[in-house]
This record gives C-alpha cells, sequence and structure tokens, in this order.
C-alpha cells in the first residue's frame, strides 16, 4: 500500500487515522504492520463498504477538505472490485531489537 509523503506526516501526528483503498485485492491486513519510509504503521480495522456510504466525518478522517474532496480523489482513482476504510495509526521505528529477517508484528 503506497502512501504520499504529506500523508504518512499527518498520520505520524494523528491528523490522519483513515484510508481508503480501491483494489483487486488487498495488500494489507487488518492487525498488521506496514512498513513506510517514516516507520511503522499500524493497520487497524479493516472493512470493505460501498464508497457512496463513506461519510463527511471519515472523510476528514482521511485528509479530505469534506466529502466534495474526497469524490475528486476517488473519481481519479483507478477502478477495482474492492473498496476499503482502513484505520492507520503510527507506530514507531522498527525495533532494532527485532532479529534480522523477522518482520515486525
Amino acid at each position: 500500500m503506497l502512501i504520499k509523503a504529506e500523508v504518512l506526516e499527518a498520520i505520524r501526528r494523528g491528523d490522519i487515522t483513515l484510508q481508503f483503498r480501491r483494489w483487486t485485492r488487498p495488500s494489507v491486513k487488518a492487525g498488521g504492520t506496514l512498513k513506510t519510509r517514516i516507520g511503522l504503521l499500524r493497520i487497524g480495522r479493516m472493512d470493505e463498504m460501498d464508497p457512496a456510504d463513506v461519510t463527511a466525518a471519515d472523510a476528514r478522517k482521511a485528509g479530505f477538505r469534506d466529502r466534495a474532496d474526497f469524490d475528486k480523489w476517488l473519481s481519479g482513482m483507478k477502478q477495482g472490485p474492492l473498496f476499503h476504510r482502513i484505520e492507520v495509526s503510527y507506530l514507531g521505528e522498527p525495533s532494532s531489537a527485532a532479529a534480522p529477517g523477522v518482520p515486525p508484528r
């Protein structure tokens, strides 16, 4: 799951707590982590949903000004059969104590 640098910084600050993705198959799973250029993100709950059901409040939690801003972004997304609402949070830098080759949980 690719995330733009400015969005990663907003996740680190706690300003963004949701991401939305349309894809053929998810590249992350609930309860997992995602290694990014700023460190690890926790992937929380993931819900498959209809994009029409995204609320203005959830759009703002994902960094959009409002629902119209979200709709503009959505219209530019490539098509995929699945659409997910994904909770994300910043965990920090990967533990230096982890054994080499062992992915963090």
